[in-house]
């Protein structure tokens, strides 16, 4: 792809220049819901996600999905999954069902709605809370690991490194007295980080994707709830598990070790896929890179991202990945003690 087709995709992709409060009251209303306050847009930048109260006093959320981002059939195999998951007894967001409906069309404009729910941000550095969590992930992939995604995409090294990597070559958005520096350290990343992944042979499973701590809210009666299944994939069980990881080495393999006593009590885990942290890892930091870049012509991304175009920026990249150089070369986590 050249940089004018790159530049007309770009542009084709982004459309959420109509969707202004007045349409998103009207989407909301077309499904019998009547909006008490003003809408309080949430932190999200993929999607466009807002809460508000109706007239019975029930709060909700509703997110408009990015324009031809998701298909139809990948957003309902979302909500199914989560629907799926609710009925197992996993406390996890699943959307309203209207008209018998849980995806709706307005004006060209995907959107679902959603209770909203509530609870303080899950502390990572709390072991009760991350053992709590471990147990629920380990039944959420109890009940998806028994069949995989049919439209959602899997992850892989292609998907997530070489196609980000194809992207910010021809982005225009690596300055040039910066881009041999950056794009040699991340081929070299990027090699690295597939050899390792190649080397473990585990199945895939339905994750959740994205299971980072915003992505779980906290009640102290209640326990953790999962939030946004967007980036629901296929792919390995660790990818659910790692970044809930912080801290220096020995301090992420005592949160492991708590984790998996949690996990482990609903589901078997593959200790081989340890391995895989370090290139998911590499990976996730280059995709985040590309998906900055892929997303520059919506003006969300400039207001709130205004440090990607400094040349700064790029000179913290090529360290953190000359970092992550060194972490894909050292020994995996592993829970049988080195002596």
């Amino acid at each position: 792809m050249n940089k004018a087709e790159q530049k007309a995709q770009i542009q084709s992709e982004y459309h959420y220049q109509a969707l202004t409060p007045d349409l998103i009251l009207t989407a909301i209303e077309s499904l019998g819901i009547y909006p008490e306050t003003g809408l309080l847009a949430l932190n999200s930048y993929e999607n466009r996600v807002y809460q508000f109260r109706c007239d019975q006093g029930l709060r909700y959320v509703v997110k408009f999905y990015r324009p031809e981002r998701w298909s139809e059939a990948q957003i309902q195999e979302e909500h199914d999954f989560s629907a799926a998951l609710a009925a197992e007894e996993v406390p996890i967001a699943t959307p309203v069902i209207i008209d018998n409906k849980s995806l709706h069309v307005y004006q060209g404009f995907k959107f679902a709605l959603y209770p909203s729910i509530g609870g303080r941000s899950f502390e990572v550095d709390n072991l009760e809370q991350l053992e709590a969590a471990g147990r629920f992930i380990g039944r959420i992939h109890q009940y998806s690991s028994q069949k995989t995604f049919t439209y959602r995409d899997g992850m892989s090294p292609k998907l997530l490194g070489d196609d980000s990597l194809a992207w910010l070559k021809s982005s225009g958005h690596v300055p040039e007295g910066l881009s041999l520096a950056y794009f040699t350290v991340v081929e070299q990343v990027l090699a690295k980080a597939t050899a390792l992944w190649n080397k473990v042979e585990v199945s895939s499973i339905r994750l959740h994707g994205d299971l980072h701590p915003s992505n779980i809210l906290w009640t102290p009666n209640d326990g953790p709830s999962f939030v946004d299944l967007d980036d629901a994939r296929t792919g390995p069980a660790i990818q659910d598990l790692w970044m809930l990881l912080s801290g220096d080495r020995s301090q992420q393999l005592l949160q492991l070790e708590v984790i998996l006593e949690g996990y482990e009590e609903f589901c078997d885990f593959d200790t081989r896929q340890l391995t895989l942290i370090e290139p998911l890892r590499a990976m996730r930091m280059l995709h985040y890179n590309a998906w900055l870049s892929r997303r520059w012509a919506d003006p969300a991304f400039p207001m709130n991202f205004p440090w990607f175009g400094e040349g700064k920026y790029w000179e913290q990249q090529i360290l953190a990945f000359k970092e992550q150089l060194s972490a894909l070369n050292e020994p995996p986590l592993s829970l049988i003690p080195q002596y």
